[in-house]
């Protein structure tokens, strides 16, 4: 079809609807819990998910937790695994443990006739596993093997070199957990672990569902109320890190490697600092998405890479940029170059307008995809209220993107995004790549 014909037939987009805040309240139960309900119309389903401050600041705590949330469903002083299991499929529900630096995670879905009932196997859980011997033994072994083998991979072992530069011994930079000191790890400890560690203080609990707030709200507290933990039970919160984004760029051989990986990072503002907008759109016109400058750079013009991209992580206590690309060992200085070049570029020139704008209704689109569904929504609000952000965010953030403006835009690039606030490794074949990064500055062999 001719190209007028095209235009002729196509409707324009509609303009951007003003994000609208769901039903919600919340209550702090006696037991410490904060409990957050958001009314969401839809499917008759109510979305879970409990955070529980689980900070593993050494080596041996950090094989723990990540045992810990492997087994936590192996079985209560009531039930063994298989019983639990049954009873999550009898309730037609969903439900996982996981972990992170900051938080032990539970979440699942359940129909909301029956949302007792799973908040009440979640309280039996909590109150009592009973971490069996068997269980805990063959889950380790698992856990271990799936370490060994992520530790292999570039990336990987990409992000814990960065994670180490930039932290140090914060337990922000331990990384994964030793494999050896994951498979050591027995029921007896993993007991007195979760005993001396998980309690419902300064935990949070989001419920998303077709229900009215005080109603689920009212679930909640019945079924939780009576989970107390062990007294002097504390997860622990991290303190916020001093960032070490100083000194040569950190070069870690990877004999062989017919691909370098690229990493670069730094502090971040925080999701509830003032600045976050204007520096959310900067990052996004740098790296962030797919029409960025760095991917239209490296992928489209140079052909050096297929995906590079910057992201924002949020932990606890900071946010943190990181900056990644996986490129063939040959164009590893060259890309390195040419992303140096592009940070200078968003560091020193203001954006065009359109771009700007571009990145804006990006940044507000994917917000809106993203709490779309019960799950995105509760998963959203999770994160939030695990940082501290009130989950009205939803709605005020778009409206501090709209106001951002070119200016502001460039005043967080310099400050987040220039090459000098930013530490740098490369995971690659050391003897091919060492000489034409040396041509660039500093290398420090790791």
């Amino acid at each position: 079809m001719p190209e007028e014909s095209m235009a002729a037939v196509v409707p324009p987009l509609a303009p951007p609807t003003e994000p609208r805040f769901p039903p919600y309240d919340q209550r702090l139960l006696r037991n410490g819990l904060t409990v957050a309900a958001l009314r969401r119309v839809g499917v008759p389903l109510v979305e879970v998910r409990i955070r529980l401050p689980l900070l593993a600041g050494k080596p041996k705590s950090r094989a723990r937790a990540d045992v810990l949330s492997e087994t936590l469903l192996a079985g209560t002083e009531r039930q063994d695994k298989v019983h639990i299991a049954a009873r999550v499929q009898g309730l037609g529900a969903t439900l996982s443990v996981d972990s992170d630096d900051d938080w032990l995670k539970i979440s699942g879905s359940v129909l909301s006739s029956r949302l007792y009932d799973l908040l009440e196997l979640v309280a039996e859980v909590l109150s009592g596993p009973t971490f069996p011997a068997a269980e805990v033994t063959g889950e380790a072994a698992r856990l271990a093997e799936r370490i060994r083998i992520s530790r292999s991979q570039a990336g990987v072992q990409a992000a814990e070199a960065l994670a180490e530069r930039l932290y140090g011994t914060h337990p922000y930079g331990l990384g994964l957990p030793d494999p050896g000191e994951v498979s050591r790890v027995r029921g007896a400890a993993l007991r007195a672990f979760f005993a001396a560690k998980v309690a419902p203080a300064g935990g949070s609990v989001v419920l998303v569902g077709d229900s009215e707030p005080q109603r689920l709200l009212d679930s909640a507290e019945t079924a939780l109320s009576g989970w107390t933990g062990e007294e002097g039970a504390e997860g622990g919160r991290a303190k916020p890190p001093r960032f070490r984004t100083d000194g040569p760029l950190l070069l870690v051989d990877r004999a062989g490697s017919v691909q370098s990986s690229i990493r670069l990072g730094g502090p971040a503002p925080r999701r509830d600092d003032p600045h976050y907008p204007a520096f959310q759109l900067a990052n996004l016109v740098f790296g962030g998405y797919f029409s960025s400058r760095l991917v239209t750079n490296l992928r489209e013009e140079k052909g050096y890479t297929y995906s590079p991209h910057s992201m924002v992580t949020h932990h606890a206590a900071c946010s943190q940029l990181t900056v990644q690309a996986d490129v063939a060992t040959e164009v590893t200085a060259p890309a390195l170059l040419e992303t140096h070049y592009e940070l200078g570029r968003i560091a020193s020139l203001a954006v065009s307008q359109s771009e700007l704008d571009d990145a804006r209704e990006y940044a507000i689109g994917s917000l809106a995809v993203g709490t779309a569904s019960h799950a995105g929504l509760a998963s959203t609000v999770a994160s939030l209220l695990a940082s501290g952000v009130p989950a009205t965010f939803l709605v005020e953030h778009p409206a501090r993107l709209r106001q951002v403006t070119v200016d502001q835009v460039l005043e967080q690039a310099r400050r987040f995004l220039a090459p000098s606030r930013l530490a740098v490794v490369v995971v690659g074949s050391a003897d091919t790549v060492s000489d034409p990064l040396h041509a660039l500055g500093s290398v420090e062999r790791g």
